[in-house]
């Protein structure tokens, strides 16, 4: 079976935003959420979050790699991306 990776964007309660990877999306929520134990320093003051935006990657090297890309994307281009992915799959 091979690991499926995701790159991620969370709107956090201070209107921050915050960007990383897994391989098990629901997972990595609940743990910035507090519901499991776990989860980035980053979040921890920062609840509750929610997830804007989400892509699969190939492998850990491919989603570091789109992580990066992403993280140093400006605020409003990273907005733009997570509100043309949730229009397209509506």
């Amino acid at each position: 079976m091979t690991t499926r990776w995701q790159v991620y964007l969370l709107h956090c309660n201070d209107d921050s935003l915050y960007t990383g990877i897994t391989t098990d999306l629901d997972r990595r929520l609940a743990e910035h959420n507090g519901e499991l134990q776990g989860g980035a320093r980053y979040t921890s003051g920062r609840r509750p979050v929610k997830l804007l935006y989400s892509e699969s990657c190939e492998s850990r090297s491919s989603a570091t790699k789109r992580e990066l890309a992403i993280k140093q994307m400006p605020r409003k281009a990273k907005l733009v991306m997570a509100k043309q992915t949730t229009e397209q799959s509506l």
